[in-house]
Protein backbone atom coordinates (compact mmCIF):
# COMPACT_ATOMS: atom_id res chain seq x y z
CA UNK A 1 0.00 0.00 0.00
CA UNK A 2 1.46 3.39 -0.85
CA UNK A 3 -0.09 6.11 1.56
CA UNK A 4 -0.79 10.05 -0.09
CA UNK A 5 -0.65 12.09 3.16
CA UNK A 6 -2.28 15.88 2.42
CA UNK A 7 -1.92 19.21 4.56
CA UNK A 8 -5.97 19.81 5.15
CA UNK A 9 -6.53 22.34 2.39
CA UNK A 10 -4.43 20.76 -0.35
CA UNK A 11 -5.45 21.83 -3.81
CA UNK A 12 -3.96 19.28 -6.19
CA UNK A 13 -5.29 15.53 -4.96
CA UNK A 14 -5.89 14.07 -8.11
CA UNK A 15 -3.18 15.17 -9.80
CA UNK A 16 -0.82 13.59 -7.01
CA UNK A 17 -2.94 10.24 -6.83
CA UNK A 18 -2.59 10.31 -10.60
CA UNK A 19 1.20 10.62 -10.96
CA UNK A 20 1.72 7.82 -8.17
CA UNK A 21 -0.62 5.50 -9.70
CA UNK A 22 1.33 5.25 -12.84
CA UNK A 23 4.72 4.19 -11.35
CA UNK A 24 2.67 2.07 -9.02
CA UNK A 25 -0.48 0.46 -10.76
CA UNK A 26 -0.07 -2.61 -8.79
CA UNK A 27 -0.64 -1.00 -5.35
CA UNK A 28 -3.26 0.21 -3.35
CA UNK A 29 -3.28 4.54 -2.81
CA UNK A 30 -4.56 5.42 0.28
CA UNK A 31 -5.21 9.23 0.91
CA UNK A 32 -5.44 10.48 4.41
CA UNK A 33 -5.65 14.24 5.89
CA UNK A 34 -3.69 16.40 8.50
CA UNK A 35 -2.89 14.29 11.20
CA UNK A 36 -4.99 11.07 10.85
CA UNK A 37 -3.37 7.80 10.82
CA UNK A 38 -2.32 5.46 8.43
CA UNK A 39 -1.77 1.76 8.70
CA UNK A 40 1.71 0.75 8.63
CA UNK A 41 0.91 -2.89 7.23
CA UNK A 42 2.07 -4.08 4.28
CA UNK A 43 3.23 -0.06 3.38
CA UNK A 44 5.41 0.72 0.73
CA UNK A 45 5.67 4.48 0.50
CA UNK A 46 4.47 7.71 2.23
CA UNK A 47 4.34 10.44 -0.18
CA UNK A 48 3.39 13.48 1.91
CA UNK A 49 2.32 16.84 0.12
CA UNK A 50 1.62 20.43 2.23
CA UNK A 51 0.33 23.43 0.85
CA UNK A 52 1.07 26.31 1.88
CA UNK A 53 -0.11 29.90 1.39
CA UNK A 54 3.11 30.90 -1.20
CA UNK A 55 4.92 27.73 -1.32
CA UNK A 56 4.17 23.99 -1.38
CA UNK A 57 6.47 20.50 -0.38
CA UNK A 58 6.77 17.02 -0.86
CA UNK A 59 8.58 14.50 0.97
CA UNK A 60 8.87 10.94 -0.40
CA UNK A 61 9.48 8.13 2.41
CA UNK A 62 10.11 4.30 2.43
CA UNK A 63 10.40 1.87 4.44
CA UNK A 64 14.02 2.70 5.57
CA UNK A 65 13.23 6.41 5.46
CA UNK A 66 13.18 9.31 3.96
CA UNK A 67 14.07 9.20 0.24
CA UNK A 68 13.79 12.97 -1.17
CA UNK A 69 12.13 15.86 -0.97
CA UNK A 70 11.34 19.46 -2.88
CA UNK A 71 9.84 22.85 -1.87
CA UNK A 72 9.17 25.53 -4.13
CA UNK A 73 6.84 28.84 -4.74
CA UNK A 74 3.26 28.85 -6.22
CA UNK A 75 3.43 30.43 -9.91
CA UNK A 76 2.30 33.59 -10.57
CA UNK A 77 1.46 35.12 -14.09
CA UNK A 78 1.76 39.53 -14.12
CA UNK A 79 0.74 39.30 -10.61
CA UNK A 80 -2.12 36.57 -10.29
CA UNK A 81 -2.02 32.68 -9.08
CA UNK A 82 -1.71 30.38 -12.20
CA UNK A 83 -3.42 26.98 -10.35
CA UNK A 84 -2.50 25.42 -13.91
CA UNK A 85 1.26 26.19 -14.00
CA UNK A 86 1.24 25.61 -10.44
CA UNK A 87 -0.26 22.10 -10.83
CA UNK A 88 2.19 21.45 -13.64
CA UNK A 89 5.28 22.07 -11.40
CA UNK A 90 3.96 20.22 -8.63
CA UNK A 91 3.85 16.85 -10.82
CA UNK A 92 7.53 17.15 -12.86
CA UNK A 93 8.91 17.63 -9.09
CA UNK A 94 7.16 14.35 -7.95
CA UNK A 95 7.60 12.57 -11.42
CA UNK A 96 11.79 13.42 -11.20
CA UNK A 97 11.34 12.59 -7.33
CA UNK A 98 9.47 8.89 -8.53
CA UNK A 99 11.69 8.82 -11.17
CA UNK A 100 15.23 8.81 -9.84
CA UNK A 101 13.89 6.44 -6.97
CA UNK A 102 11.85 3.34 -9.23
CA UNK A 103 14.41 3.64 -12.34
CA UNK A 104 11.50 4.63 -14.41
CA UNK A 105 10.41 7.22 -17.24
CA UNK A 106 6.66 6.74 -17.84
CA UNK A 107 5.84 6.79 -21.67
CA UNK A 108 3.51 9.79 -21.32
CA UNK A 109 5.42 11.42 -18.41
CA UNK A 110 3.36 13.85 -16.07
CA UNK A 111 0.30 13.73 -18.03
CA UNK A 112 -2.29 11.38 -16.23
CA UNK A 113 -5.91 12.89 -18.11
CA UNK A 114 -7.67 10.55 -20.98
CA UNK A 115 -7.43 13.26 -24.09
CA UNK A 116 -3.20 14.45 -24.28
CA UNK A 117 -3.95 15.47 -27.65
CA UNK A 118 -5.65 17.87 -26.55
CA UNK A 119 -2.94 20.17 -25.89
CA UNK A 120 -0.86 19.61 -28.95
CA UNK A 121 -3.75 20.21 -30.87
CA UNK A 122 -4.35 23.56 -29.14
CA UNK A 123 -0.53 24.64 -30.21
CA UNK A 124 -1.09 23.38 -33.47
CA UNK A 125 -4.46 25.96 -34.07
CA UNK A 126 -2.25 28.61 -32.36
CA UNK A 127 0.26 28.19 -35.31
CA UNK A 128 3.24 26.78 -33.24
CA UNK A 129 5.92 24.96 -35.31
CA UNK A 130 5.83 20.83 -34.89
CA UNK A 131 9.63 21.59 -33.37
CA UNK A 132 7.40 24.68 -30.90
CA UNK A 133 5.33 21.61 -29.74
CA UNK A 134 7.39 18.74 -29.72
CA UNK A 135 9.95 21.14 -27.15
CA UNK A 136 6.53 22.10 -25.14
CA UNK A 137 5.34 18.36 -24.81
CA UNK A 138 8.85 17.76 -23.52
CA UNK A 139 9.46 19.96 -21.12
CA UNK A 140 6.38 20.53 -19.59
CA UNK A 141 5.23 17.01 -19.18
CA UNK A 142 8.19 15.19 -19.77
CA UNK A 143 6.58 12.71 -22.82
CA UNK A 144 8.99 10.38 -24.56
CA UNK A 145 10.22 10.77 -27.85
CA UNK A 146 7.74 8.50 -29.43
CA UNK A 147 4.37 9.80 -27.41
CA UNK A 148 5.56 13.62 -28.11
CA UNK A 149 6.15 12.76 -31.93
CA UNK A 150 2.57 10.66 -31.98
CA UNK A 151 0.44 13.21 -30.49
CA UNK A 152 1.53 15.52 -32.63
CA UNK A 153 1.18 13.29 -35.85
CA UNK A 154 -2.67 12.96 -34.67
CA UNK A 155 -3.42 16.30 -33.62
CA UNK A 156 -2.24 17.00 -37.31
CA UNK A 157 -4.71 14.17 -38.49
CA UNK A 158 -7.30 15.52 -35.87
CA UNK A 159 -7.75 19.18 -37.24
CA UNK A 160 -7.55 18.14 -40.89
CA UNK A 161 -11.05 16.05 -40.09
CA UNK A 162 -12.61 18.52 -38.27
CA UNK A 163 -11.62 21.50 -40.12
CA UNK A 164 -15.17 21.05 -41.93
CA UNK A 165 -17.12 20.52 -38.59
CA UNK A 166 -19.40 23.65 -37.45
CA UNK A 167 -19.02 23.72 -34.18
CA UNK A 168 -21.07 26.23 -32.95
CA UNK A 169 -24.24 25.62 -35.46
CA UNK A 170 -23.71 21.76 -35.34
CA UNK A 171 -23.96 18.82 -33.38
CA UNK A 172 -23.63 15.11 -33.28
CA UNK A 173 -26.16 12.47 -31.70
CA UNK A 174 -25.14 9.00 -29.58
CA UNK A 175 -27.92 6.47 -29.49
CA UNK A 176 -26.87 3.59 -26.78
CA UNK A 177 -28.33 0.31 -26.55
CA UNK A 178 -27.13 -1.07 -23.46
CA UNK A 179 -27.61 -4.71 -24.17
CA UNK A 180 -25.06 -7.52 -25.21
CA UNK A 181 -25.20 -11.20 -26.22
CA UNK A 182 -23.52 -11.86 -22.59
CA UNK A 183 -21.00 -9.24 -20.36
CA UNK A 184 -17.43 -10.17 -20.47
CA UNK A 185 -15.81 -10.22 -17.59
CA UNK A 186 -13.91 -6.73 -17.88
CA UNK A 187 -16.24 -4.87 -18.89
CA UNK A 188 -17.24 -1.52 -16.81
CA UNK A 189 -19.72 -0.28 -19.78
CA UNK A 190 -23.68 0.25 -19.13
CA UNK A 191 -24.63 -3.36 -20.75
CA UNK A 192 -27.37 -5.89 -19.79
CA UNK A 193 -27.11 -9.33 -21.35
CA UNK A 194 -30.13 -9.33 -24.04
CA UNK A 195 -31.11 -12.81 -22.75
CA UNK A 196 -32.16 -11.45 -19.45
CA UNK A 197 -33.72 -8.43 -20.34
CA UNK A 198 -35.06 -9.42 -24.09
CA UNK A 199 -39.01 -8.89 -22.56
CA UNK A 200 -37.81 -5.31 -21.67
CA UNK A 201 -36.37 -4.03 -24.76
CA UNK A 202 -39.87 -3.18 -26.57
CA UNK A 203 -40.38 -0.70 -23.59
CA UNK A 204 -37.01 0.57 -23.76
CA UNK A 205 -37.14 1.67 -27.26
CA UNK A 206 -40.26 3.39 -26.58
CA UNK A 207 -38.55 5.41 -24.27
CA UNK A 208 -35.61 5.59 -26.55
CA UNK A 209 -37.62 7.12 -29.06
CA UNK A 210 -39.40 9.35 -26.74
CA UNK A 211 -36.14 10.93 -26.20
CA UNK A 212 -34.86 10.84 -29.89
CA UNK A 213 -37.92 12.63 -30.71
CA UNK A 214 -37.51 15.66 -28.28
CA UNK A 215 -34.06 16.00 -29.04
CA UNK A 216 -35.04 15.67 -32.94
CA UNK A 217 -37.35 18.65 -31.53
CA UNK A 218 -35.45 21.39 -29.70
CA UNK A 219 -32.51 20.86 -31.87
CA UNK A 220 -34.39 21.25 -35.26
CA UNK A 221 -32.46 24.73 -36.59
CA UNK A 222 -28.78 22.98 -36.17
CA UNK A 223 -26.84 21.07 -38.14
CA UNK A 224 -26.37 17.28 -37.25
CA UNK A 225 -22.65 15.94 -38.27
CA UNK A 226 -22.19 12.37 -37.55
CA UNK A 227 -24.31 9.69 -35.68
CA UNK A 228 -22.96 7.10 -33.59
CA UNK A 229 -25.35 3.87 -31.91
CA UNK A 230 -23.16 2.28 -29.15
CA UNK A 231 -23.76 0.40 -26.56
CA UNK A 232 -23.28 -2.10 -24.99
CA UNK A 233 -24.33 -4.34 -28.56
CA UNK A 234 -26.85 -2.91 -30.91
CA UNK A 235 -26.97 -5.67 -32.92
CA UNK A 236 -28.00 -7.52 -29.66
CA UNK A 237 -31.51 -6.30 -30.94
CA UNK A 238 -33.63 -8.21 -33.07
CA UNK A 239 -33.60 -7.35 -37.24
CA UNK A 240 -37.19 -6.01 -36.60
CA UNK A 241 -36.36 -3.87 -33.78
CA UNK A 242 -33.47 -2.81 -35.44
CA UNK A 243 -35.56 -1.56 -38.16
CA UNK A 244 -38.14 0.34 -36.03
CA UNK A 245 -35.07 2.36 -34.85
CA UNK A 246 -33.32 3.03 -37.66
CA UNK A 247 -36.60 4.06 -39.28
CA UNK A 248 -37.65 6.47 -36.75
CA UNK A 249 -34.15 8.26 -36.79
CA UNK A 250 -34.14 8.70 -40.60
CA UNK A 251 -37.86 10.17 -39.98
CA UNK A 252 -36.67 12.49 -37.22
CA UNK A 253 -33.23 13.49 -38.12
CA UNK A 254 -31.45 14.65 -41.93
CA UNK A 255 -29.19 11.20 -42.22
CA UNK A 256 -28.73 12.52 -45.66
CA UNK A 257 -26.61 15.39 -44.98
CA UNK A 258 -24.51 13.78 -42.37
CA UNK A 259 -20.75 13.55 -42.26
CA UNK A 260 -21.31 9.83 -40.90
CA UNK A 261 -23.33 7.19 -39.94
CA UNK A 262 -21.86 4.92 -37.46
CA UNK A 263 -23.43 1.71 -36.01
CA UNK A 264 -21.62 -0.97 -33.73
CA UNK A 265 -22.15 -4.47 -34.71
CA UNK A 266 -19.78 -5.08 -32.17
CA UNK A 267 -19.94 -8.74 -31.10
CA UNK A 268 -19.88 -11.59 -34.34
CA UNK A 269 -22.54 -13.70 -31.98
CA UNK A 270 -25.34 -10.97 -32.61
CA UNK A 271 -24.78 -10.36 -36.36
CA UNK A 272 -26.79 -12.40 -39.32
CA UNK A 273 -26.93 -11.61 -42.61
CA UNK A 274 -31.07 -10.41 -41.79
CA UNK A 275 -29.74 -7.68 -39.07
CA UNK A 276 -26.70 -6.85 -41.71
CA UNK A 277 -29.30 -6.32 -44.38
CA UNK A 278 -31.79 -4.05 -42.36
CA UNK A 279 -28.53 -2.03 -41.89
CA UNK A 280 -28.01 -1.28 -45.24
CA UNK A 281 -31.37 -0.44 -45.86
CA UNK A 282 -30.06 3.05 -44.47
CA UNK A 283 -27.56 5.47 -44.66
CA UNK A 284 -24.47 3.76 -42.44
CA UNK A 285 -21.61 4.47 -43.69
CA UNK A 286 -19.79 2.69 -40.67
CA UNK A 287 -20.12 -0.30 -38.64
CA UNK A 288 -17.23 -2.04 -36.17
CA UNK A 289 -16.99 -5.70 -35.97
CA UNK A 290 -14.70 -6.49 -32.97
CA UNK A 291 -12.75 -9.56 -32.61
CA UNK A 292 -11.12 -8.49 -29.43
CA UNK A 293 -8.38 -10.74 -30.59
CA UNK A 294 -8.16 -14.00 -32.31
CA UNK A 295 -7.52 -16.53 -29.78
CA UNK A 296 -10.43 -18.93 -29.07
CA UNK A 297 -8.62 -19.87 -25.78
CA UNK A 298 -9.13 -16.00 -24.41
CA UNK A 299 -12.06 -15.30 -25.70
CA UNK A 300 -13.44 -18.05 -23.26
CA UNK A 301 -11.59 -17.07 -20.63
CA UNK A 302 -13.18 -13.40 -21.03
CA UNK A 303 -16.65 -14.14 -21.84
CA UNK A 304 -17.01 -13.56 -25.42
CA UNK A 305 -19.15 -15.89 -26.99
CA UNK A 306 -17.87 -15.66 -30.18
CA UNK A 307 -15.16 -17.95 -32.17
CA UNK A 308 -12.48 -17.05 -34.42
CA UNK A 309 -14.22 -18.74 -37.19
CA UNK A 310 -17.40 -17.28 -36.00
CA UNK A 311 -15.61 -13.73 -36.59
CA UNK A 312 -14.81 -14.90 -39.74
CA UNK A 313 -17.89 -15.74 -40.94
CA UNK A 314 -19.30 -12.19 -40.24
CA UNK A 315 -17.07 -10.08 -41.45
CA UNK A 316 -17.38 -11.62 -44.61
CA UNK A 317 -21.18 -11.57 -44.45
CA UNK A 318 -20.66 -7.61 -44.09
CA UNK A 319 -18.79 -7.07 -46.90
CA UNK A 320 -20.53 -9.53 -49.23
CA UNK A 321 -23.36 -6.86 -47.92
CA UNK A 322 -21.43 -4.39 -49.52
CA UNK A 323 -20.12 -2.43 -46.16
CA UNK A 324 -17.00 -0.70 -47.33
CA UNK A 325 -16.22 0.90 -44.12
CA UNK A 326 -15.02 -1.75 -41.64
CA UNK A 327 -13.56 -0.87 -38.08
CA UNK A 328 -12.34 -3.67 -36.16
CA UNK A 329 -11.50 -3.31 -32.28
CA UNK A 330 -8.56 -5.60 -30.88
CA UNK A 331 -7.53 -5.29 -26.61
CA UNK A 332 -3.68 -6.10 -25.75
CA UNK A 333 -3.15 -6.49 -21.91
CA UNK A 334 -6.35 -9.61 -21.92
CA UNK A 335 -5.28 -12.43 -19.15
CA UNK A 336 -2.62 -14.95 -20.52
CA UNK A 337 -1.83 -13.29 -24.07
CA UNK A 338 1.64 -12.63 -25.28
CA UNK A 339 3.58 -11.03 -28.20
CA UNK A 340 2.72 -14.10 -29.64
CA UNK A 341 -1.03 -13.96 -29.68
CA UNK A 342 -0.60 -10.06 -30.63
CA UNK A 343 1.40 -10.73 -33.55
CA UNK A 344 -1.17 -13.42 -34.54
CA UNK A 345 -4.59 -11.62 -34.25
CA UNK A 346 -2.68 -8.56 -36.44
CA UNK A 347 -1.65 -11.39 -39.28
CA UNK A 348 -5.67 -12.06 -39.41
CA UNK A 349 -5.79 -8.17 -39.88
CA UNK A 350 -3.37 -8.11 -42.80
CA UNK A 351 -4.95 -10.69 -44.12
CA UNK A 352 -8.86 -9.31 -43.91
CA UNK A 353 -7.54 -5.39 -44.57
CA UNK A 354 -10.20 -3.83 -42.81
CA UNK A 355 -10.62 0.21 -43.19
CA UNK A 356 -10.18 1.21 -39.89
CA UNK A 357 -8.34 -0.36 -36.96
CA UNK A 358 -8.68 0.45 -32.84
CA UNK A 359 -6.05 -0.59 -30.67
CA UNK A 360 -6.98 -1.19 -26.99
CA UNK A 361 -4.72 -0.80 -23.93
CA UNK A 362 -6.77 -2.79 -21.46
CA UNK A 363 -8.46 -0.88 -18.27
CA UNK A 364 -9.56 -3.02 -15.67
CA UNK A 365 -11.50 -1.70 -12.51
CA UNK A 366 -11.10 -3.62 -9.47
CA UNK A 367 -14.38 -4.67 -9.87
CA UNK A 368 -13.97 -6.54 -13.20
CA UNK A 369 -10.62 -7.63 -11.63
CA UNK A 370 -11.58 -9.25 -9.19
CA UNK A 371 -14.69 -11.25 -11.46
CA UNK A 372 -11.13 -12.21 -13.41
CA UNK A 373 -9.34 -13.32 -11.09
CA UNK A 374 -12.80 -15.46 -9.62
CA UNK A 375 -13.13 -16.85 -12.88
CA UNK A 376 -9.07 -18.10 -13.51
CA UNK A 377 -8.95 -19.34 -9.90
CA UNK A 378 -6.07 -16.91 -9.71
CA UNK A 379 -4.22 -13.67 -9.47
CA UNK A 380 -3.05 -12.85 -13.50
CA UNK A 381 -0.74 -10.49 -15.69
CA UNK A 382 -1.57 -7.86 -17.43
CA UNK A 383 0.66 -7.48 -19.91
CA UNK A 384 1.24 -4.91 -22.66
CA UNK A 385 4.28 -2.82 -23.76
CA UNK A 386 5.63 -0.51 -26.67
CA UNK A 387 6.79 -3.90 -28.28
CA UNK A 388 3.42 -5.06 -28.72
CA UNK A 389 1.78 -1.42 -29.59
CA UNK A 390 4.55 -1.64 -32.02
CA UNK A 391 3.29 -4.71 -34.03
CA UNK A 392 -0.06 -3.32 -34.47
CA UNK A 393 1.61 -0.17 -35.65
CA UNK A 394 3.52 -1.80 -37.89
CA UNK A 395 0.17 -3.82 -39.55
CA UNK A 396 -1.73 -0.21 -39.42
CA UNK A 397 1.13 1.18 -41.46
CA UNK A 398 1.42 -1.92 -43.57
CA UNK A 399 -2.12 -1.28 -44.63
CA UNK A 400 -1.58 1.95 -45.03
CA UNK A 401 -3.73 3.37 -42.27
CA UNK A 402 -2.60 6.27 -39.95
CA UNK A 403 -3.20 6.98 -36.46
CA UNK A 404 -5.94 9.36 -36.32
CA UNK A 405 -7.28 9.64 -32.59
CA UNK A 406 -5.99 8.72 -29.31
CA UNK A 407 -6.91 8.56 -25.66
CA UNK A 408 -6.31 7.06 -22.33
CA UNK A 409 -7.86 5.67 -19.24
CA UNK A 410 -7.18 5.03 -15.68
CA UNK A 411 -5.36 1.81 -15.35
CA UNK A 412 -4.42 0.85 -18.73
CA UNK A 413 -1.97 -1.95 -19.56
CA UNK A 414 1.71 -0.61 -19.74
CA UNK A 415 0.59 2.88 -18.71
CA UNK A 416 -0.18 3.16 -22.43
CA UNK A 417 -3.16 4.04 -24.57
CA UNK A 418 -5.62 3.93 -27.22
CA UNK A 419 -5.14 4.50 -30.67
CA UNK A 420 -7.70 4.48 -33.81
CA UNK A 421 -5.78 3.69 -37.33
CA UNK A 422 -7.62 4.30 -40.45
CA UNK A 423 -7.16 4.48 -44.11
CA UNK A 424 -7.71 8.28 -45.45
CA UNK A 425 -11.28 9.00 -45.63
CA UNK A 426 -12.30 6.19 -43.40
CA UNK A 427 -11.39 7.67 -40.03
CA UNK A 428 -13.97 7.76 -36.90
CA UNK A 429 -15.09 11.94 -36.97
CA UNK A 430 -17.60 11.40 -34.24
CA UNK A 431 -14.19 9.14 -32.27
CA UNK A 432 -12.71 12.74 -32.68
CA UNK A 433 -15.45 14.93 -31.65
CA UNK A 434 -15.96 12.98 -28.24
CA UNK A 435 -11.63 13.22 -27.83
CA UNK A 436 -11.96 17.10 -28.45
CA UNK A 437 -14.41 18.06 -26.78
CA UNK A 438 -15.42 21.21 -29.62
CA UNK A 439 -18.76 20.48 -30.38
CA UNK A 440 -22.12 19.34 -28.19
CA UNK A 441 -23.09 15.90 -28.61
CA UNK A 442 -26.39 14.89 -27.11
CA UNK A 443 -26.56 11.60 -26.12
CA UNK A 444 -29.62 9.22 -25.55
CA UNK A 445 -30.63 5.81 -23.70
CA UNK A 446 -29.72 4.32 -20.49
CA UNK A 447 -25.95 5.52 -19.59
CA UNK A 448 -25.77 8.28 -21.87
CA UNK A 449 -23.83 11.41 -20.96
CA UNK A 450 -24.44 14.30 -23.49
CA UNK A 451 -21.63 17.29 -23.79
CA UNK A 452 -22.94 20.48 -23.77
CA UNK A 453 -20.32 22.73 -25.49
CA UNK A 454 -21.15 26.74 -25.24
CA UNK A 455 -18.40 28.72 -26.93
CA UNK A 456 -17.45 32.18 -25.73
CA UNK A 457 -14.90 34.52 -27.77
CA UNK A 458 -11.18 33.64 -26.64
CA UNK A 459 -9.85 36.68 -24.35
CA UNK A 460 -6.43 38.98 -25.62
CA UNK A 461 -4.79 36.50 -22.96
CA UNK A 462 -4.77 33.31 -25.88
CA UNK A 463 -1.73 34.69 -27.93
CA UNK A 464 -1.79 35.00 -31.71
CA UNK A 465 -1.06 32.73 -34.39
CA UNK A 466 1.72 34.97 -35.33
CA UNK A 467 3.49 35.04 -31.26
CA UNK A 468 6.82 33.57 -30.54
CA UNK A 469 6.69 30.01 -30.65
CA UNK A 470 8.00 29.90 -27.42
CA UNK A 471 5.82 32.80 -25.59
CA UNK A 472 2.91 31.16 -27.31
CA UNK A 473 3.50 27.86 -25.84
CA UNK A 474 3.80 28.83 -22.60
CA UNK A 475 0.16 29.97 -22.91
CA UNK A 476 -1.25 27.28 -25.11
CA UNK A 477 -3.25 24.98 -22.74
CA UNK A 478 -5.38 27.96 -22.07
CA UNK A 479 -7.09 27.59 -25.39
CA UNK A 480 -10.25 26.24 -25.03
CA UNK A 481 -10.48 27.04 -21.10
CA UNK A 482 -13.44 29.46 -22.50
CA UNK A 483 -15.25 26.37 -23.81
CA UNK A 484 -18.13 25.72 -21.31
CA UNK A 485 -18.77 21.65 -21.15
CA UNK A 486 -22.13 20.85 -19.21
CA UNK A 487 -22.83 17.31 -18.98
CA UNK A 488 -26.29 15.90 -18.58
CA UNK A 489 -26.16 12.03 -17.30
CA UNK A 490 -28.75 9.65 -18.05
CA UNK A 491 -29.32 6.93 -15.39
CA UNK A 492 -27.60 3.59 -16.22
CA UNK A 493 -29.92 0.68 -14.87
CA UNK A 494 -32.56 -0.07 -17.73
CA UNK A 495 -35.63 0.10 -15.83
CA UNK A 496 -34.81 3.48 -14.04
CA UNK A 497 -34.82 4.62 -17.49
CA UNK A 498 -38.01 3.65 -19.03
CA UNK A 499 -39.65 4.70 -15.67
CA UNK A 500 -38.00 7.77 -15.53
CA UNK A 501 -37.77 8.84 -18.99
CA UNK A 502 -39.21 12.12 -18.68
CA UNK A 503 -37.24 13.08 -15.79
CA UNK A 504 -34.59 12.44 -18.67
CA UNK A 505 -35.66 14.44 -21.43
CA UNK A 506 -36.75 17.02 -18.66
CA UNK A 507 -32.65 17.10 -17.53
CA UNK A 508 -31.78 18.21 -21.52
CA UNK A 509 -35.17 20.59 -21.66
CA UNK A 510 -33.83 22.78 -18.64
CA UNK A 511 -30.54 22.97 -20.04
CA UNK A 512 -31.80 24.01 -23.16
CA UNK A 513 -33.93 26.24 -22.01
CA UNK A 514 -31.55 28.18 -19.98
CA UNK A 515 -29.48 28.82 -22.90
CA UNK A 516 -31.88 29.39 -25.64
CA UNK A 517 -29.59 32.72 -26.27
CA UNK A 518 -26.96 30.21 -27.49
CA UNK A 519 -28.92 28.88 -30.58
Amino acid sequence: MICIKFTEKFDFEYDIQGIVRSFYPEENLKSIRGEENHETEKLVLTVECHFGEGHMALAITDLTGRISGAEFERVYIQGEYSRKETKNLLKRELYTILSEYTHKELPWGTLSGIRPTKITSALLALGLKEKAVYKHMKEEYFLSDIKAQESIAISKRELEILKKIDYSNGYSLYVGIPFCPSTCLYCSFTSYPIGIYRNKTERYLEALIRELEFCAGVYGNKRLCTIYIGGGTPTALSAKQLDRLLLRISQLFDTKRLYEYTIEAGRPDSITEEKLATIRKYDITRISINPQTMSDETLRLIGRHHTTDRFLQAYDMARKEGFDNINMDFILGLPGEKLSDVKNSMSYVLRLKPDSLTIHSLAVKRAARLNLEKRLGREFDIKNDEEMMQVTRDAAMQLGMNPYYLYRQKNMAGNLENVGYALPGREGIYNVLIMEEKQTILAVGAGASSKMVRHKQYESRILSAHADDDAAGSNCDRQGEDDEITRIENVKDVDLYIERIDEMIERKRRYIVNHASDR
